[in-house]
């Protein structure tokens, strides 16, 4: 994607560094929307788990040294529910097998992060920087002192995704984003909450600040199977 950057299903790997990064699982969705009397299975830290274990397979002649969650592990703002709990310590459990180091940047999401992450004895910071690549969740823009040291910045918090059609046909899917912001290097990650897709960046309005600009010439990376490049968004407009 960026040279010393790989798109890994739905994470990116930093080579250089041995880095994973993911964003936005939003742990306790399902249940969120139990609670406003929205039904749906339960399904989805299962098919976390085993979209993971795909991708440290893939990964696994690669010793990864630490995992980045960027931002929004959980999903509730104000408490932690019990699935949160429950199901967000068996994914840091789960990870910790793949890493040496696990490192939670803060969301918008993660007002309460703090009783999980000493539970389980990870880091939390507010931004991280592997070299000159800043990871930042993006739901704001970090000050002009962090800005100055980075030459790639890394976000989630968008889920951005994409609308194809084919036919009557049509189908959401995942995908990644690579622009400029201020003349750096600016990535935009999916999520990695399956229960939903995300935003699509065609139709829908956008929530990152980073994004608050015209993204005609950003390029868009699709997961589906595998990573389909479509070009620039203009094109598909």
């Amino acid at each position: 994607m960026i040279k010393g950057i790989e798109i890994i299903d739905l994470g990116l790997l930093l080579n250089q560094e041995k880095i994973l990064v993911f964003a936005d699982f939003h742990i306790g969705y399902e249940e969120a929307l139990n609670k406003q009397g929205i039904l749906v299975p339960r399904f989805q830290f299962k098919d976390v788990i085993k979209r993971l274990g795909k991708i440290f397979s893939e990964l696994k002649k690669i010793k990864i040294d630490k995992i980045i969650i960027n931002g929004d592990i959980k999903h509730e703002f104000g408490t932690i529910s019990e699935q949160e709990w429950r199901e967000t310590l068996r994914l840091l459990d789960f990870m910790a097998r793949q890493c040496k180091e696990i490192i939670l940047v803060k969301g918008n999401h993660d007002t309460i992060l703090g009783p999980i992450a000493k539970k389980k004895k990870v880091s939390v910071v507010d931004y991280y920087f592997a070299g000159d690549i800043l990871i930042t969740h993006g739901h704001k823009i970090p000050n002009k002192n962090i800005l100055k040291k980075a030459k790639t910045i890394v976000i989630g918090h968008e889920h951005p995704a994409i609308s194809l059609r084919e036919d009557v046909r049509t189908e959401k899917f995942k995908c990644f984003l690579k622009g400029k912001y201020k003349r750096k290097s600016l990535v935009v990650m999916p999520s990695f909450c399956l229960a939903t897709e995300g935003t699509d960046i065609l139709k829908e309005k956008l929530l990152s600040p980073f994004l608050n600009q015209d993204l005609k010439n950003f390029e868009v990376s699709v997961v589906a199977d595998k990573v389909y490049d479509f070009g620039k968004i203009k094109n598909l407009l």
